[in-house]
């Protein structure tokens, strides 16, 4: 049976899917609206995802919480699960998510992300007022849409190991889309001119390189070439039972060993009156990475121990840290 976080993960791919189905239609109105609605919603379950993996998946770490007024008009010092009007606990907003990912769990996520995912949610909130026939602001909801798809893939392969070959996950060019040439072009309305400033702003104070993991707009230019080049490069997939067997587990290992040194340390941090970062902290830390069944190691170049790694960690490395320290 597939974990809660796994369970949310594959709900986020099927909303990022569904994102770039609508969006890739060949005549469809509310394109660069719903596209927005669908990627900021996978993002969100995205998130929380992630929060569930890293916490065991305790579905408490992702409720919303809050004070309650008592009878004199102060709040009580506990905080109690906030419930919507169907009588159901909420949950943490996409925001907060990402906030508590970074702030909390000291989780390395690009801060261009965060950019990308409000202009973004710019685009979603503001959608009632588009006309939405101007192409300035498509060209723009396509290059954020085509950088938040990249930074999706980015974070989903990292964080959960997923294997999206099977996809294809592309935003098509607005020039496939429309005719630009003979398009009806209307004068931007004041609520679209204000967006475009919105994200001007953004991008004039952010320093984007294609070549950066992620990105907050990208541009994509096509060119088809006829080639008959005999030195390209020929790939060929074979059933071929003779041919060794290779099984990738990636999954399960995230799956596993969630945490990397800097959320072990952040839990410790948090679990202990006693610790500190010390070296007696490092020698014990590097004791326990020895046993397997508590750190996996990950080498950039998998057959070569030498080159760079990476150890994750499971939750129950908690376990031999309680003998110790001494929890709050």
């Amino acid at each position: 049976m597939k974990s809660r976080s796994r369970q949310i993960v594959d709900k986020s791919l099927d909303a990022m899917i569904a994102a770039i189905e609508v969006y890739n239609k060949p005549s469809f109105g509310y394109r660069e609206e719903s596209f927005a609605i669908f990627a900021i919603n996978s993002w969100e379950l995205l998130l929380k995802a992630r929060i569930l993996q890293i916490e065991g998946n305790k579905i408490s770490s992702i409720l919303e919480y809050q004070k309650k007024q008592k009878s004199d008009g102060t709040l009580t010092d506990k905080k109690y699960r906030v419930k919507n009007r169907a009588g159901n606990y909420m949950s943490i907003n996409l925001f907060k998510a990402h906030d508590r990912l970074v702030n909390d769990y000291s989780d390395t996520i690009n801060p261009v992300v965060l950019k990308n995912l409000k202009a973004l949610t710019e685009i979603r909130d503001n959608a009632v007022h588009f006309i939405n026939k101007d192409i300035a602001l498509k060209k723009k909801v396509h290059e954020l849409g085509t950088a938040n798809l990249k930074n999706y893939l980015h974070y989903i392969r990292q964080w959960f190991a997923v294997d999206l070959s099977e996809y294809q996950l592309f935003l098509m060019p607005i020039a496939f889309l429309h005719n630009i040439r003979t398009a009806t072009v209307v004068g931007t309305n004041a609520s679209e001119k204000n967006l475009l400033n919105y994200v001007s702003a953004i991008e004039n104070e952010t320093n984007d390189d294609v070549s950066n993991d992620c990105n907050l707009t990208l541009n994509v230019d096509i060119k088809f070439d006829k080639s008959s080049n005999s030195t390209a490069q020929k790939v060929r997939l074979t059933n071929d039972p003779t041919a060794v067997k290779v099984q990738l587990a990636e999954e399960n290992i995230r799956e596993k060993f969630p945490w990397d040194y800097q959320i072990l340390t952040n839990k410790l941090k948090a679990r202990y009156n006693n610790f500190q970062l010390n070296q007696n902290y490092h020698k014990l830390r590097k004791r326990l990475e020895k046993n397997k069944k508590l750190c996996n190691t990950r080498y950039l170049d998998p057959g070569n121990p030498k080159s760079s790694r990476k150890n994750f960690y499971s939750p129950n490395i908690l376990k031999e840290f309680d003998e110790h320290y001494t929890k709050k």
